[in-house]
């Protein structure tokens, strides 16, 4: 046994184990509270930009997005509430006011829904890997609600990434982050939504060059073996004569997805239908074969 060596009356006696000074305990407070303390916000942000966290879109980034990390998020209100996500309009800027853009916040929600709407079909061919998870989406449990959310941000978010490279006329996607998926703002400067395809009543003219890029949309999704599964004039936007398609968190692999076909030729008539309320004769059947060409149906 290792044996201590005596101590001299005038040695500085050891601090006894456990006990701290006042002076020590406050310093120890002090760096607990400067690790655990947020940086100050400027007047009015919500938040410090989330671009240094989650996925981000496909290079190259747009010119008109800021990226710098000393930006911060600012709510200005709700464009959009729907059973599956509301849609909030964000604003991005760098605090000397050197820089800002507007941006579309999609956030899915989950655990105060017992179901998402119409999901059984469209997640069809979305199996997650583990059985556990598995079973949680077909009981719609808490925690299976709260991955199925996740899965319709995980999807959208690279579906619209897939079809902005290659073309298609959909929203640039900033970036995703749980069931938050930020979108490019379609819209005036100051914060007025582009309108929806429902809302417009157009001439002649118009009406046929909006039919026409909506097939050129349809053809790009065919080209990628995608149908947008839900279309309608009420998740389709127009940008200043710029049709863009929206909404795509069920979109439809035509391949892995058994009724696949089906939802590609409930869009067009879907569609379709809008477009012959309004006047306009198109050939639906044309185009259903069209498509089922293009990908590759027969």
């Amino acid at each position: 046994m290792r044996r201590r060596r005596p101590r001299f009356d005038d040695e500085q006696q050891p601090t006894r184990s456990g006990r701290l000074t006042e002076a020590e305990r406050a310093r120890l407070a002090q760096v607990r509270e400067d690790a655990y303390a947020k940086p100050t916000l400027p007047a009015g942000a919500d938040r410090y930009t989330t671009w240094d966290t989650g996925e981000r879109g496909p290079r190259p980034y747009p010119g008109w997005l800021v990226t710098e990390l000393d930006a911060v998020d600012t709510e200005l209100g709700v464009l959009k509430t729907g059973k599956e996500a509301d849609v909030h309009l964000l604003r991005r800027a760098l605090p000397d006011g050197s820089g800002e853009c507007l941006l579309a916040a999609k956030r899915y929600r989950a655990t105060e829904h017992r179901q998402f709407h119409r999901d059984s079909g469209y997640l069809e061919g979305r199996r997650m890997r583990r059985s556990r998870e598995n079973r949680a989406i077909t009981n719609r449990t808490s925690f299976g609600r709260n991955l199925i959310a996740e899965q319709w941000a995980v999807a959208e978010f690279a579906t619209l990434g897939r079809l902005w490279t290659v073309g298609a006329p959909v929203p640039y996607p900033v970036q995703r982050h749980g069931t938050e998926v930020l979108l490019e703002f379609l819209g005036d400067e100051d914060g007025t939504a582009a309108p929806r395809l429902a809302q417009l009543r157009p001439g002649p003219g118009e009406l046929a060059d909006l039919w026409f890029q909506a097939v050129v949309a349809l053809e790009r999704l065919a080209d990628e073996g995608l149908a947008h599964g839900d279309l309608s004039a009420y998740n389709v936007l127009v940008d200043e004569g710029r049709l863009i398609l929206i909404d795509l968190p069920q979109v439809v692999d035509l391949i892995a997805n058994p009724r696949g076909p089906e939802f590609l030729a409930r869009d067009v008539r879907n569609l379709a239908g809008w477009f012959t309320a309004q006047g306009l004769e198109v050939e639906v059947a044309e185009v259903i074969e069209i498509l089922r060409d293009r990908a590759g149906l027969g």
